[in-house]
């Protein structure tokens, strides 16, 4: 079964341990005459987090080693002749084994001893459902067993209830954080042995970007430079042009729909505003290539003017459309939460709509627009598919947003393409240009958290 199979056998089983629970309480209220200390849905509660809960975390445990375990047990099989092959060719024979098992097409038809350690692979992984079904029924049961055991008129589900929902929230959370720190860790170490064969100013500081390595001394085109300074001006030339388009119209379009629009108006242009949002960016690449690319370079020949078919003007006006919606929710949010009192005194004083508007409201909403401004920066910055299909993939030292550029998140997925060895300078470039745009990106939010609280007001 895959994971969303065992989701729906998990759901059922809490409504259905959850729906025995309360109605068991009940019994005991029927029958002992007693009264419960808790409502009946706590104690529902607690008996579908007993029996749900470590159920699910021993098959996550399960499903993160299983396959791990059943690889090194079909390789304990093997003979020595295929376990003595250096580790690279032992994981790749593996490889084969396990897609061979699988019934994937493997990169030869396999031998007799390959055929052998399949069918040993198709073994142990048909033990392992079994035991997991097996394991996860028994602990479903214990767990319902135990919290009924427990159950009694006077027993105090509720604190109960909330403490384990207040240690799940803390799993949670603490999941999602060391997530972040796993990728953080794993960037820089690979970054870090970048850095040892290129040395961190050439990097920061040169002006040349060929990621191309020379295998040989008569090879040519393969200069080897990796100034990263060529990739952030085209990174922030683009996400330049992208923010002069979104946001001058997203704040306006908040404006109007907060301060102007009817209550029809705004019930049917608001989501169309936000479908935007929803378009998947590879649309917006084929629009931005199909489209406006097009027609820049026609309206520029018309007037003398030499455009690329693939600039950054293009890439930069389809990425500020793409980003509208950000900037106009956030823009909504902010004003709407200017007190009506303030809008009330302005007009009392004489002031009118207009004014109202640019001398009360925007200054009131200022810190909270600026620091949705700076998160659509971190927005345009991590873009990509826009880039690629748009501004191109050669890395040119310009500011004329008609010529072609390319962005820090296109240079890593160009590195990143194919087949590659983690040991080349050109494939761990990819990580220090990873870590770059991870502080670049974290100090943009550090700033935008920190000018929304220094300027925040808080009304009544």
């Amino acid at each position: 079964m895959n994971l969303f199979v065992y989701f729906i056998v998990f759901v059922l089983l809490s409504i259905g341990a959850y729906w025995y629970g309360r109605r068991y309480s009940l019994s005991l209220v029927s029958r002992d005459r007693r009264r419960l200390h808790s409502l009946p849905q706590y104690y529902g509660y607690y008996v579908a987090l007993w029996s749900v809960v470590p159920a699910f975390l021993m098959l996550l445990l399960w499903l993160f080693l299983d396959q791990d375990l059943i690889v090194h047990l079909v390789s304990a099989g093997l003979p020595e002749s295929i376990k003595s092959l250096s580790p690279d060719e032992l994981g790749l024979y593996l490889n084969d084994v396990v897609n061979l098992a699988k019934g994937n097409i493997t990169s030869s038809e396999g031998d007799a001893i390959m055929q052998q350690a399949a069918a040993h692979y198709r073994h142990l992984l048909q033990i392992s459902h079994m035991a997991l079904g097996i394991a996860v029924t028994g602990s479903v049961v214990a767990g319902a067993a135990f919290s009924l055991h427990r159950i009694r008129p006077d027993f105090r589900s509720r604190p109960r209830v909330e403490r384990m929902v207040k240690w799940l929230l803390v799993l949670s959370s603490s999941l999602a954080i060391l997530t972040t720190v796993g990728i953080v860790l794993s960037v820089l170490f690979e970054a870090i042995r970048f850095f040892k064969i290129i040395p961190l100013t050439d990097f920061l500081f040169g002006l040349q970007w060929s990621p191309q390595m020379a295998i040989r001394e008569d090879q040519v085109g393969a200069s080897g430079a990796f100034g990263v300074v060529p990739l952030f001006a085209g990174t922030l030339l683009i996400a330049l042009i992208a923010m002069l388009v979104a946001v001058p119209v997203g704040l306006m379009s908040a404006i109007y729909l907060v301060e102007f629009s009817g209550s029809r108006m705004r019930a049917w242009a608001k989501p169309l505003l936000e479908i935007l949002a929803g378009i998947p960016t590879v649309v917006y690449g084929f629009f931005a290539a199909l489209v406006v690319a097009p027609v820049l370079r026609s309206a520029g020949e018309s007037v003398g003017l030499q455009v690329s078919s693939e600039s950054a003007l293009a890439a930069g006006l389809v990425m500020g459309i793409m980003i509208i919606p950000f900037v106009s929710s956030l823009s909504d949010d902010v004003i709407n939460a200017v007190p009506q009192a303030m809008r009330d005194g302005s007009y009392a004083l004489g002031a009118t709509r207009a004014e109202t508007i640019y001398r009360v409201i925007v200054p009131a909403a200022l810190p909270g627009i600026v620091g949705g401004v700076l998160l659509a920066v971190s927005r345009a910055i991590g873009e990509t598919m826009i880039v690629v299909m748009a501004a191109g993939l050669t890395a040119n030292l310009t500011v004329n947003p008609l010529d072609s550029v390319t962005t820090i998140t296109v240079q890593i997925v160009t590195l990143l393409v194919g087949d590659q060895e983690f040991d080349s300078p050109k494939t761990l470039a990819a990580f220090a240009l990873g870590l770059v745009l991870f502080i670049a990106t974290l100090l943009l939010n550090v700033l935008a958290l920190h000018v929304v609280r220094k300027y925040r007001e808080e009304y009544e």
